[in-house]
């Protein structure tokens, strides 16, 4: 496996209007339309930028696993950043060899392709995200 691009850097957020503001408002930039991703328990709006994104994740609900970053960090704040690869599979092989914690089975993701997290502690104190890359996305 190789890594892929920056494809994100997912923000945890008590209030995605809040944030979007502060990215629409002030700093200029190209925001999309939130939508709730209920099978992962939260809602997401991508922020453009020329060279990635930023996903803006509330919680829906205290069984969202952002709920207890937002209990930690109530301002919210930096939660995981997303790396492409080309398999999904073969990284979540690849990566469980080498020992790193692979964070439950792949999952659609809010890009709609396949994604797994993996545990911060193997990690350098990163939550990483792995995304099979989208096709034809012109990465």
């Amino acid at each position: 496996m190789t890594i892929g691009r920056l494809n994100h850097v997912g923000i945890a957020t008590p209030s995605i209007e809040a944030s979007l503001a502060v990215y629409r408002d002030v700093l200029g930039a190209a925001v999309g339309e939130p939508f709730d991703l209920g099978s992962q328990g939260v809602r997401v709006c991508f922020v453009d930028l020329p060279n990635t994104q930023i996903e803006l994740i509330e919680p829906l609900g205290e069984a969202s696993p952002i709920h207890g970053f937002l209990a930690k960090n109530p301002a919210g704040g930096q939660h995981h950043v997303c790396f492409e690869v080309d398999d999904i599979a073969a990284a979540v092989v690849e990566m469980s060899a080498k020992g790193t914690r692979v964070l439950g089975a792949p999952r659609i993701g809010a890009h709609g392709t396949l994604v797994v997290f993996l545990h911060p502690k193997d990690m350098g104190g990163v939550l990483v995200e792995l995304m099979e890359a989208p096709v034809g996305a012109g990465h």
